[in-house]
């Protein structure tokens, strides 16, 4: 690239980012419309295409907030967060950690979780398509091989612990009827997130289930989910649970025969 063009743009972006820089002499003004107001054009269409993107990415929490707050509270984070990403599709992915230290909003700690809760919704629509597993593939499998069957997760899969019910208000805001009051639970529910298709599904996943899926994303095979659920329900059960589970997850579509390899061969990971 020409130095002298990769200078001139460096300078616009210092300027436009944080008002510094030399690029006021390198820009011609006139008496209608001078250089402060020429450079003005960019700060301001930077910013709000960042604030476009916020409340695209965040659409109940700014309806939630009203658009007053929510500009505010834009304002701030784009003050103290530039974007990481060629695409403004995942700007804001900080939001909820912001909302969550920050003194003027930590006060309201529903807002974090309700911002943790769609930027979950972002993540697993824009997450990577797999085939998914289908029954008939496990019905392939000896019976001698389950115990070393290892599963994989689709890539839109996402669990996000909540204490507050971030869930109902934002389904409440989605359906277009009166959003149920803030309310904080004594003990952080446990959510899962995934696609089918282009439709988000989500549902609560009670202690049993979420350690169990926390077991498969953590790379454990059929019989050391087996052998982690006996704790919880004993050597006879057990196996009975983790077969009605895993009926439940690939019936569900949560489940992919894709392996997480380069070369993306499909197949039942053993």
């Amino acid at each position: 690239m020409n130095t002298a063009l990769s200078a001139l743009q460096s300078a616009l972006q210092d300027f436009v980012l944080h008002g510094v820089g030399s690029i006021e002499k390198h820009v011609r003004g006139t008496e209608r419309v001078p250089v402060g107001t020429r450079l003005a054009i960019y700060v301001n269409a930077y910013r709000t295409r960042l604030m476009e993107a916020l409340q695209s990415n965040f659409p109940v929490l700014a309806r939630f907030m009203g658009t007053d707050e929510f500009q505010v509270l834009a304002r701030c984070y784009i003050e103290q967060h530039e974007p990481t990403q060629r695409s403004v599709r995942w700007y804001g992915d900080q939001l909820a950690r912001y909302l969550a230290v920050d003194a003027r909003y930590r006060e309201a700690p529903v807002l974090a979780d309700l911002a943790t809760w769609e930027w979950a919704m972002t993540e697993a629509f824009d997450a990577a398509d797999a085939p998914t597993l289908k029954s008939g593939d496990l019905a392939q499998r000896a019976p001698e091989e389950w115990a070393d069957l290892r599963l994989v997760a689709h890539p839109s899969m996402r669990r996000v612990d909540l204490v507050w019910n971030a869930p109902q208000i934002w389904k409440a805001f989605q359906e277009g009827v009166a959003a149920p009051k803030p309310e904080c639970r004594s003990h952080p529910e446990c959510w899962l997130l995934w696609r089918q298709e282009l439709q988000i599904f989500f549902r609560a996943l009670g202690p049993l289930e979420a350690l169990a899926l926390q077991m498969l994303c953590a790379g454990k095979n059929f019989g050391e989910l087996c052998e982690g659920l006996s704790v919880q329900l004993g050597q006879k059960q057990a196996p009975f649970e983790a077969a009605s589970l895993l009926r439940s997850w690939v019936e569900a579509g949560l489940l992919t025969a894709s392996s997480p390899t380069s070369d993306n061969t499909p197949r039942l990971l053993a």
